[in-house]
Protein backbone atom coordinates (compact mmCIF):
# COMPACT_ATOMS: atom_id res chain seq x y z
CA UNK A 1 0.00 0.00 0.00
CA UNK A 2 1.51 3.24 -1.10
CA UNK A 3 1.87 6.14 1.21
CA UNK A 4 -1.41 8.24 0.14
CA UNK A 5 -3.98 5.51 -0.18
CA UNK A 6 -2.21 4.93 3.55
CA UNK A 7 -3.24 8.33 4.33
CA UNK A 8 -6.24 8.63 2.37
CA UNK A 9 -7.41 5.52 4.73
CA UNK A 10 -6.91 7.41 7.52
CA UNK A 11 -9.32 10.41 6.45
CA UNK A 12 -11.99 8.23 5.75
CA UNK A 13 -11.59 6.52 8.88
CA UNK A 14 -11.34 9.59 10.92
CA UNK A 15 -14.18 11.00 9.23
CA UNK A 16 -16.08 8.02 10.34
CA UNK A 17 -15.18 7.94 13.85
CA UNK A 18 -15.72 11.71 14.47
CA UNK A 19 -18.97 11.81 12.64
CA UNK A 20 -19.87 8.49 14.72
CA UNK A 21 -18.54 10.31 18.13
CA UNK A 22 -20.82 12.75 17.55
CA UNK A 23 -23.89 11.17 17.04
CA UNK A 24 -22.94 8.78 20.26
CA UNK A 25 -22.71 11.99 22.19
CA UNK A 26 -25.73 13.66 21.05
CA UNK A 27 -28.06 10.52 21.37
CA UNK A 28 -26.54 9.47 24.84
CA UNK A 29 -23.79 11.65 26.30
CA UNK A 30 -22.99 9.46 29.24
CA UNK A 31 -23.06 5.73 27.17
CA UNK A 32 -20.56 7.90 24.61
CA UNK A 33 -18.29 8.97 27.48
CA UNK A 34 -17.94 5.68 28.51
CA UNK A 35 -17.53 3.87 24.84
CA UNK A 36 -15.54 6.31 23.43
CA UNK A 37 -13.20 6.92 26.83
CA UNK A 38 -13.35 10.61 26.58
CA UNK A 39 -13.75 12.74 29.59
CA UNK A 40 -16.89 15.15 29.48
CA UNK A 41 -14.80 18.03 28.17
CA UNK A 42 -13.61 16.32 25.40
CA UNK A 43 -17.10 14.85 24.51
CA UNK A 44 -18.34 18.43 24.66
CA UNK A 45 -15.84 19.37 22.22
CA UNK A 46 -16.15 16.96 19.68
CA UNK A 47 -19.60 17.63 19.81
CA UNK A 48 -19.49 21.27 19.45
CA UNK A 49 -17.16 20.91 15.87
CA UNK A 50 -18.60 21.83 12.43
CA UNK A 51 -18.72 19.88 9.62
CA UNK A 52 -15.49 21.88 8.21
CA UNK A 53 -14.17 21.73 11.37
CA UNK A 54 -14.60 17.79 11.43
CA UNK A 55 -12.83 17.41 7.88
CA UNK A 56 -9.50 19.40 8.66
CA UNK A 57 -9.38 16.51 11.66
CA UNK A 58 -10.28 13.99 9.63
CA UNK A 59 -7.33 15.01 7.82
CA UNK A 60 -4.38 14.78 9.78
CA UNK A 61 -2.03 11.91 9.45
CA UNK A 62 -2.68 10.18 12.00
CA UNK A 63 -5.79 7.76 13.69
CA UNK A 64 -7.54 9.94 15.74
CA UNK A 65 -9.12 6.71 17.80
CA UNK A 66 -7.15 3.83 19.28
CA UNK A 67 -7.60 0.42 20.18
CA UNK A 68 -7.66 0.50 24.12
CA UNK A 69 -6.73 -2.63 24.44
CA UNK A 70 -3.96 -1.64 27.24
CA UNK A 71 -4.25 -4.97 28.51
CA UNK A 72 -3.82 -8.88 27.72
CA UNK A 73 -6.72 -10.06 30.19
CA UNK A 74 -9.44 -7.58 28.64
CA UNK A 75 -8.41 -8.78 24.71
CA UNK A 76 -8.22 -12.09 25.76
CA UNK A 77 -11.94 -11.23 27.89
CA UNK A 78 -13.39 -9.72 24.99
CA UNK A 79 -12.36 -12.24 22.04
CA UNK A 80 -12.99 -14.98 24.09
CA UNK A 81 -15.76 -17.76 21.98
CA UNK A 82 -16.60 -19.97 24.82
CA UNK A 83 -20.12 -20.77 26.16
CA UNK A 84 -19.64 -17.79 28.41
CA UNK A 85 -18.83 -15.37 26.22
CA UNK A 86 -21.45 -13.11 27.35
CA UNK A 87 -19.93 -13.39 30.40
CA UNK A 88 -16.44 -12.39 29.64
CA UNK A 89 -17.64 -9.30 27.69
CA UNK A 90 -19.37 -8.46 30.78
CA UNK A 91 -16.42 -8.98 32.95
CA UNK A 92 -14.11 -6.93 30.51
CA UNK A 93 -16.81 -4.03 30.12
CA UNK A 94 -16.72 -3.65 34.18
CA UNK A 95 -12.92 -3.98 34.73
CA UNK A 96 -13.08 -1.41 31.88
CA UNK A 97 -15.97 0.66 33.59
CA UNK A 98 -13.73 0.96 36.65
CA UNK A 99 -11.17 2.55 35.14
CA UNK A 100 -10.44 6.55 34.90
CA UNK A 101 -12.45 7.86 32.01
CA UNK A 102 -8.96 10.33 31.84
CA UNK A 103 -6.48 7.54 31.81
CA UNK A 104 -7.82 5.61 28.61
CA UNK A 105 -8.38 9.46 26.88
CA UNK A 106 -4.68 9.99 27.42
Amino acid sequence: MKANQIHEEIKETNLSYMMLAQQMIRDDKVSAIFRLGVSEELAELIVGLSPAQLLKMAGANMLLCRFRFDERLLLSMITDYNKDRMMSQTHATILMAGRQVEALAA
